[in-house]
């Protein structure tokens, strides 16, 4: 294996670990992403506890600095970037009922623009931001000066209309005057915590804030009655984002959600650094995890990704390098703090396959079996690691060393080592592995099984060889009456392991199991 023990720092920000089945590949993810996220050497953790380990991964994997994804055939650049979801109804109430399309962000998308978030001044330390702030556009009555901005303003909230619907919305109100999704996004998906910039007019917003309450209802007002309180951080300012949206004008509608990273936002108004800048304080890891990296057609599933992956393609980087997405023209780029970790099952489908244009940007760890982790572990006199080792020596010399048989299997002899567990093992995972490998090629799973050397009575042998051409057929001469017939109880036989030749040579005359 190679030597990956040292600092995050020289870590690849791209890792594919790849092995056959039961390597301990997602075992291993575990570590790697503690690793990276705590900044420790790999070493370090993979002397601690491995459950203490696991209990830390699950924390991080809940505030969001771990993604665990997994690539299958029908996976899409749509689920992994950005792409058209339906809904019904328009944002700005018209056409209500009617099918329409909103740009639904992708789950990497998302954790990158997570990442961004984190590199922010101590001046903005104290701001009560949610761990994943949501950025949203709102307009106050229309754009321009207007009474109901200017009161906003200066008492500390936001308000929105349709006031005729009254002040409790339930499953039965009709939205005759149009307005649900952005009622739904004022009562449902804006959360505290969220940063809401005032619309002033289609290019230019004049005010930043943080959401602080939950929806009001405000009779005392003649209009605009629904209020949730805000902590403006600034105010009658005229900034235009409309690069910063995408090369996107803000739209007539009374609130909905925008794709511009908080950091950026934060800079805009002086209380934080741009993307991919150093912050004042110490920047996080992230790590995105893609299991089975290999089953999903990557080019298509990366896209433009696949330059923006590369490390001096990185946000910060020399060659720093964003790109205008297709749906949403949204300026993106990835940040030099998300590490990717891939795993890759040799078994399902070769390196040599995985597209050659990503293959060059990802560094490849090699995960084989470890038999030594079974040394000690005995069965009926049988030595688990050299009956795992011989197998393995045996796939490869007549197939490859991608289809070998992984550790984890075995794993659980080290706590019940007898023969009823083996047998399981041998029956419901070694054997299955076995026949898909070699296409139910029974001769080439007997030479791995060691049923070609043995001499003595059927009852030993795992895989009977029965000559049954007469018998079936007839005197005929292409007819081939050879069939095959597994003998299940034969796995919980000891005698029949006592031929696989782990020690001194195959064959009857091999010494019996408890002499190995």
């Amino acid at each position: 294996m190679p030597d990956v023990t040292h600092s995050t720092y020289s870590l690849p920000k791209n890792i594919i670990l790849y092995g056959s089945p039961g390597t301990g590949k997602t075992y291993r993810t575990v570590q790697y992403a503690v690793a990276i996220v705590e900044n420790k050497p790999l070493a370090e953790i993979e002397t601690e506890e491995y459950g203490d380990v696991v209990r830390r991964y699950r924390e991080y994997k809940d505030k969001g600095r771990i993604c665990f994804i997994t690539f299958h055939q029908s996976y899409e650049y749509e689920e992994f970037i950005e792409g058209l979801r339906p809904r019904l109804a328009d944002e700005d109430g018209a056409n209500e009922g009617e099918l329409s399309y909103e740009i639904h962000e992708g789950v990497f998308k998302a954790f990158c623009r997570d990442a961004e978030t984190v590199p922010v001044t101590e001046q903005a330390q104290g701001l009560e931001l949610a761990p994943n702030p949501t950025v949203w556009k709102i307009s106050l009555e229309r754009t321009g000066d207007n009474p109901t901005r200017r009161e906003c303003l200066d008492n500390g909230h936001i308000r929105i209309g349709w006031d005729g619907y009254g002040p409790n919305l339930s499953e039965q109100t009709e939205y005759k005057d149009g307005g649900r999704a952005a009622l739904d996004a004022f009562y449902n998906r804006m959360q505290p915590g969220d940063i809401v910039l005032s619309c002033y007019s289609h290019k230019v917003v004049d005010a930043v804030g943080v959401v602080t309450g939950e929806p009001e209802w405000h009779d005392e007002y003649g209009s605009y009655k629904r209020l949730r309180k805000v902590r403006w951080l600034a105010k009658d300012i005229r900034e235009n984002i409309y690069h910063r949206n995408g090369d996107k004008v803000l739209t007539l509608s009374t609130l909905y959600k925008l794709s511009i990273p908080v950091a950026e936002i934060l800079a805009m108004i002086g209380m934080g650094e741009p993307a991919g800048q150093p912050a004042h304080q110490e920047q996080q890891n992230f790590v995105f995890i893609i299991d089975e990296i290999n089953r999903g057609n990557m080019a298509k599933i990366f896209g433009e990704l696949m330059t923006l992956i590369e490390e001096s393609k990185r946000l910060g980087a020399k060659e720093e390098k964003r790109v205008h997405l297709p749906y949403s023209g949204d300026s993106f780029g990835v940040p030099g703090n998300v590490y990717i970790i891939g795993t890759m099952n040799t078994a399902d489908r070769s390196i040599a396959l995985m597209d050659a244009a990503l293959r060059r940007r990802f560094s490849f760890v090699e995960i084989p079996p470890e038999p030594k982790l079974l040394e000690g572990t005995m069965v009926e006199g049988i030595h688990i690691d050299r009956l795992l080792d011989l197998f393995n020596r045996r796939i490869e010399a007549l197939l490859d060393r991608d289809h070998v048989l992984g550790h984890a299997a075995f794993l659980g002899l080290k706590e019940n080592a007898d023969m009823a567990a083996l047998a399981a093992i041998m029956k419901n995972a070694v054997l299955p592995l076995l026949q898909e490998y070699f296409y139910n090629d029974y001769e080439k799973i007997r030479l791995v099984l060691g049923d070609n050397q043995k001499t003595q009575s059927d009852d030993v042998k795992f895989i009977d060889e029965l000559e049954e051409g007469v018998e079936l057929f007839g005197p005929h001469a292409d007819a081939d009456g050879t069939r095959y017939s597994i003998d299940l109880k034969a796995f919980e036989n000891p005698v029949a392991y006592r031929y696989l030749g782990l020690d001194n040579g195959a064959g009857e005359d091999a010494a019996p199991a408890d002499e190995h």
